[in-house]
């Protein structure tokens, strides 16, 4: 265990235990139901999955909603709403059909207006999407079940974005839903998924409620990753907020909740010995952390700033911080995931705190004070935070670490402006690390700057013109080596620090069926 850190098990239960279970408490009438209760990363308080990337609207986006593809434990893409598909022999139209049975939690049926609907609203927000609509002409409507996308050019990702796992998913919503701008929430959670958001217990950040869809026609495959058959196997679905994790791990323990999908490290070794307890790497992917600059704001719109921070940090002492144990971590100089096809260690920066003191003089920083947002009701990112103040501390920087919950940051992350108004320097996130795996799916790439970018903002049109030419290569080598050209400009830019790799265990106390994919989703669990 990481010292400071650990803390023991207290046998009785605190009051926010007390206050968390007492909201969960079930009406009396669904008393009956087979019920997982579950404390998930983080409350839920945008509902939106595609508005934003944090991954408990992403979580959520699953519980509801469905999608035409999806990736099996191949990762080739499969069929999920869709019936079927082709392709023209010149490559520039996919025709898609959706199965039959298709219906939203409010009775209406799935069209081909609301897929159309629904992908070009994801396309505005997503790298992925964004991508694929700078080669789509347009969406044709054929009938109510088939439609088809025309592209001005061949690109060889439109099945691998169609059926993108995280992130922002292309989550299929009712066109109404989906009419609604790229940048509001939409105002109603209906999709076609197997599990109907409960709308009257819902409380923002403290409880979620879901219940089987008892109209969900599931594909007839078994499941595979985040394919086949979506086989809602209990009633409901509580997801609980209960931020202290030591509180959390005892009402596991004890049963009153049946699920922690991201216990901290600092406890696993403690859980190991419950033999009532289970640990499931539902992503065997793992995941990554990242460090990210406002590229907008001073002092990190200088170039040689952010190659200071960029010398001052090191991986293996966020991995320290965060997780502890080697067995569950790894460094990684790849922006790209290291075990992947386009892994690479080119432009690495190693560190080196007397040239990042040089760079921080020749960049002019003046010393005004670097606002670092630390989450620190997210067990798994509060950590990093720390470690960057730290470092740029030694090199002679001025920070503000300033505290709050994740769903806060989330927020202000968005903002464009100046700190003094509620704007950011740094903050610190995770990814799975199949969001990750190419210069287009990696967000962090993303260089489109204020208009179309990611929080950050880098604008760089070189780098966007590189991705356009990975997107267009079909040659997996010629692949390699562009997404090597990526990374290095990236690293010499500053467009962010990857902190390095790891795996996190979901905890459950008499659940089978916890299926192993690159979000945690409900389906296919069994409740003893």
């Amino acid at each position: 265990m990481r010292s400071g850190t650990a803390r023991r098990l207290a046998p009785a239960f605190g009051a926010i235990v007390v206050a968390a279970l007492a909201a969960s408490a079930t009406p009396a009438f669904a008393q009956a139901k087979k019920t997982i209760k579950a404390v998930m990363h983080s409350g839920l308080r945008i509902t939106d999955p595609i508005i934003t990337t944090a991954y408990i609207a992403r979580n959520h986006g699953y519980m509801i909603y469905d999608v035409l593809f999806a990736y099996d434990e191949k990762f080739e893409v499969k069929p999920q709403m869709a019936k079927e598909w082709s392709v023209s022999d010149d490559k520039l139209t996919y025709t898609f059909t959706l199965r039959d049975g298709l219906k939203f939690h409010d009775g209406t049926p799935v069209t081909s207006d609301d897929c159309i609907a629904s992908i070009q609203r994801w396309a505005k927000r997503d790298g992925m999407g964004q991508k694929l609509a700078d080669f789509t002409k347009e969406w044709v409507k054929v009938d109510d079940k088939t439609f088809k996308l025309v592209l001005k050019e061949p690109y060889g990702l439109v099945m691998t974005s169609l059926g993108k796992p995280s992130g922002n998913t292309p989550f299929i919503m009712p066109k109404r839903m989906a009419d609604t701008p790229a940048d509001k929430n939409v105002p109603e959670e209906i999709g076609s998924g197997p599990f109907k958001f409960v709308k009257e217990e819902f409380q923002p950040g403290l409880k979620v409620v879901y219940e089987k869809n008892t109209d969900y026609v599931p594909r007839s495959e078994p499941v595979s990753y985040m394919a086949g058959g979506k086989l809602a196997k209990v009633d409901r679905v509580e997801w609980i907020n209960i931020p202290d994790y030591q509180t959390a791990i005892n009402a596991l323990i004890n049963g009153e909740i049946d699920y922690i999908e991201q216990p901290p490290h600092d406890f696993l070794p403690i859980i190991k010995k419950n033999k009532d307890i289970t640990l499931t790497e539902y992503d065997k992917l793992g995941l990554s952390g990242m460090l990210r600059m406002n590229w907008t704001l001073p002092p990190f719109d200088n170039v040689k700033v952010r190659q200071a921070v960029m010398l001052a940090v090191n991986q293996q002492d966020y991995l320290d911080a965060q997780i502890g144990d080697p067995d569950y971590y790894q460094l990684c100089p790849a922006y790209f995931i290291c075990g992947s096809p386009n892994a690479t260690d080119a432009g690495f920066p190693k560190p080196d705190l007397e040239k990042a003191k040089a760079l921080l003089k020749e960049g002019g920083y003046d010393g005004k004070p670097i606002v670092i947002m630390q989450p620190t009701d997210l067990a798994i990112v509060a950590p990093l935070a720390p470690v960057t103040a730290q470092a740029l501390r030694k090199i002679g920087m001025n920070v503000d670490l300033q505290s709050m919950d994740w769903q806060t940051l989330v927020g202000r992350r968005a903002k464009q402006d100046p700190v003094a108004q509620g704007g950011w320097n740094i903050f610190h996130t995770t990814w799975v690390n199949v969001d990750m795996i190419n210069p287009i799916a990696n967000i962090g790439m993303n260089a489109k700057g204020k208009v179309g970018g990611w929080f950050g903002w880098p604008d760089v049109p070189e780098i966007e013109k590189l991705r356009d030419a990975y997107a267009r290569e079909l040659d997996p080598a010629k692949q390699k080596q562009i997404a090597a050209d990526v990374q290095k400009l990236a690293f010499e830019l500053g467009m962010y620090y990857p902190t390095g790799m790891y795996r996190s265990p979901i905890a459950s106390k008499g659940l089978t069926g916890i299926v192993h994919g690159a979000a945690p989703v409900f389906w296919n669990i069994e409740k003893k």
